[in-house]
């Protein structure tokens, strides 16, 4: 892998504003602006970095499913240290009930770190219920790359393709009688950078495109009719299939979190056992059933162990917020954020490798490696000064040499 150097577009702004990445701009305390879309650079990767990259994704998603499956039967054992989840007990239950049924599960992305075939691969977390970075995955840089270098260069990218083709298997009975279903996809006005409703037009785009009828709805509108114990939407008709990009540990601590089990004709997309891969306790699970595995970091629930050098997270802690560092290369302070309360997991300190941009300025990056099902069809690069990765990094796209 390298990192080259390349001439951005003239009005790039203009072009991946028009492709959905509309939260490109990052304003840092200071009030400098940094630019998350980065152009002026790409990774390169071999086809052999790209297989290895894809079978270590996949090996990851299967020891993940194990590890979610370890969780679950964990629930019911009494002091069992794995029951501290940071969850309700009805939300546990709920996610348990959703791994026996096997509820279809869409996506996920790993963060990977990755320097080079010289270079260990590990794991850092695996996002597996509300993946950020999907537009500029999917879809940004594999425009910037026709712009750019045209059909004779490759990419690491076929996560539209693969979505399309989810959706058609997560619907095959309805599609194949003739029956398209009615999907909604939702998501939170909150948001104020456009970031969530562009990834749910990328997602219902993809379902569309597999003869889905999709319409769209805000979480706030998402009612329920206590009589006849169903959820509705806006317009007052029942839900049936529900695409909610919202965290789930969030959404069984809302209001209505306990009446989820009670409406037992609506399907939900991500499925509630997401909860178990969603957790950072998922490398502590993966650790203690896999100890010593090349592809991960030794990682402790609420425990530091005997690691010397330890990154500190919160369970459910998101764009690197609550992180803290003890390192000899450093300690770094958490950036304050709302979690932590909830839990911590204590992951072995790695350095992310560094990739000097031509004016010796650090770029440390995290591959992203997209799973659409239980197969790797992409990847994502993000790239930051510092030893966390937050929400003041940057995108840069890849390609295949």
């Amino acid at each position: 892998m390298e990192r080259r150097t390349v001439t951005p577009r003239p009005g790039w702004e203009q072009a991946v504003a028009s492709q959905g990445l509309v939260f490109s701009a990052s304003e840092h305390p200071d009030g400098t602006v940094t630019q998350y879309w980065n152009e002026s650079a790409c990774y390169a990767l071999t086809l052999a970095e790209v297989d290895h990259l894809e079978r270590a994704s996949e090996e990851l998603h299967r020891m993940s499913l194990e590890a979610a499956r370890f969780l679950a039967g964990q629930q019911s054992v009494p002091g069992s240290p794995w029951r501290a989840l940071g969850l309700p007990r009805h939300a546990v239950q709920l996610a348990v009930e959703s791994l026996d049924r096997g509820d279809p599960a869409l996506y996920g992305r790993f963060d990977l770190v990755y320097a080079g075939p010289d270079e260990p691969t590990k794991l850092l977390e695996y996002n597996a219920d509300t993946p950020t970075g999907l537009v500029e995955a999917a879809v940004v840089q594999w425009y910037w790359k026709q712009d750019v270098l045209g059909d004779g260069v490759d990419q690491w990218n076929g996560i539209f393709e693969a979505l399309t083709d989810r959706w058609r298997q997560i619907f095959s009975a309805d599609l194949a009688a003739g029956r398209p279903p009615r999907v909604h996809f939702a998501h939170t006005e909150l948001d104020e950078t456009g970031e969530d409703a562009m990834t749910v037009a990328v997602l219902r785009d993809a379902a569309e495109h597999a003869g889905v009828r999709c319409e769209s709805l805000l979480m706030s509108q998402i009612g329920f009719d206590t009589e006849q114990l169903r959820f509705v939407g806006a317009d007052l008709r029942y839900l049936t299939n529900l695409f909610a990009l919202y965290p789930w540990e969030d959404l069984v601590t809302e209001r209505f979190g306990p009446r989820i089990p009670l409406d037992d004709h609506l399907r939900w997309t991500e499925p509630a056992w997401k909860m178990f891969l969603s957790t950072k306790a998922l490398p502590a699970a993966l650790w203690h059933l896999y100890p010593g595995h090349e592809l991960l970091l030794p990682t402790f629930l609420n425990d530091r162990g005997d690691l010397r050098e330890w990154v500190r997270k919160p369970l459910h802690g998101r764009e690197g917020a609550d992180i803290e560092i003890r390192s000899r290369d450093g300690d770094v302070a958490p950036v304050a954020g709302r979690w932590g309360p909830e839990g911590h997991v204590y992951q072995q300190y790695h350095r992310l490798p560094d990739f000097p941009g031509p004016d010796g300025a650090p770029n440390r990056p995290v591959l992203g490696t997209w799973m659409v099902g239980d197969e790797c069809f992409g990847v994502g690069i993000r790239e930051s000064d510092g030893p966390v990765t937050d929400a003041l990094c940057r995108f840069v796209p890849n390609i295949i040499v």
